[in-house]
């Protein structure tokens, strides 16, 4: 068994707490991606449970076994670093046996988990170059290569796309995922990139200031997203929000009125929230607005517009001919309602 549970964690760097109580449970042979803006805590959790960090209250277990105090050497773990950490010095065949040689494995297995690691990532021919002479994918299949001959209970991963091209790091999404499900070992992957989290994860899990605001599956995480934070971060463009008034018999803004027969247990304002790519589906609701600037994204195009003083945007096919002024219409059923207050959706 090699799930990883986390018992009310919480790390304080200089009296401030940048993860605040965190619980979570990830299981045996799941890949879970943390995702979140930098300075979130993700990584900081991902370290404190390879070991690298120390935690300041709580408990972690790897299996059966809680590891607070054992070294990360002893973690049965293997660590894939943003930068690749790679010995320059070494050919990729050294580079994959190195920690195998650290622990004084015999020259015939390590000659085997190196072969099998290298057929597992299309190596073979790059065994006896340096890392100079490989390109930034290469090296990072050399960094995976490392981490599998381990054979570890748990694979930790660090940004570890974040080097690479926008081409590469689509390639790489593929091969990491195909690697996780030939392994059947648990992923615990960290990124900012929310493509990556909605791509790879079986479970996607949100931070902001070093407290989870939703870990669920990545089509829930979209379609229900907790809260405002959660709504803006998942997604691109991101969800348009636009302050509405709770006004008799339902919410009203921009001259817009939505008829809620809900309960809005006496709040005078609240926030909607509607995806750009719902913005124009033949919808109930209509509303004009003035169009501010056009990005063209091939097959798609972004339009730009100030709803009531608030950036807004809508995702529309790319043959769709534009006025300065856009006609929108939007099904009642696509639109999220979030506490103003709180930012906690409502309904």
């Amino acid at each position: 068994m090699s799930k990883v549970v986390l018992k009310n964690v919480t790390k304080i760097y200089d009296k401030k707490k940048v993860i605040n109580n965190i619980d979570l449970t990830i299981n045996d042979k799941e890949f879970v991606v943390l995702v979140g803006a930098s300075g979130c805590g993700k990584s900081t959790v991902l370290r404190m449970i390879a070991g690298l960090e120390e935690i300041t209250e709580g408990e972690i277990y790897i299996g059966d076994k809680r590891v607070n105090d054992i070294p990360p050497k002893d973690r049965d773990i293997a660590f894939v670093f943003q930068s690749y950490a790679l010995y320059p010095h070494m050919t990729v065949r050294e580079n994959i046996a190195f920690g195998l040689k650290m622990r004084k494995v015999d020259k015939a297995t390590i000659e085997k988990k190196v072969q099998e690691a290298a057929e597992i990532l299309d190596l073979g021919e790059y065994l006896d170059r340096k890392p100079k002479q490989l390109s930034g994918g290469q090296r990072q299949r050399v960094a995976l290569g490392r981490a599998i001959v381990r054979n570890p209970k748990v694979f930790l991963m660090d940004e570890p796309l974040s080097n690479l091209d926008a081409k590469l790091r689509v390639q790489m999404r593929s091969e990491i995922k195909k690697l996780h499900e030939k392994l059947q070992t648990t992923f615990i992957y960290v990124t900012h990139d929310q493509t990556e989290a909605l791509t790879m994860g079986d479970r996607i899990v949100v931070l902001d200031k070093g407290v989870i605001q939703q870990a669920d599956k990545p089509e829930v995480i979209y379609s229900e997203p907790a809260n405002t934070f959660v709504a803006g971060f998942i997604g691109s463009p991101q969800m348009n929000f636009i302050n509405a008034k709770v006004v008799s018999g339902g919410l009203n803004f921009d001259n817009v009125f939505l008829p809620y027969d809900n309960d809005f247990s006496g709040k005078k304002e609240v926030i909607i929230g509607i995806r750009p790519e719902k913005m124009v589906c033949g919808g109930e609701i209509r509303l004009d607005v003035n169009v501010d600037m056009v990005e063209l994204l091939g097959s798609e195009k972004v339009v730009y517009f100030t709803i009531d003083g608030q950036k807004c945007s809508a995702k529309l096919p790319a043959e769709k001919e534009l006025q300065n002024v856009l006609k929108l219409s939007i099904e009642k059923s696509d639109i999220y309602i979030f506490d103003a207050d709180t930012g906690v959706r409502i309904f």
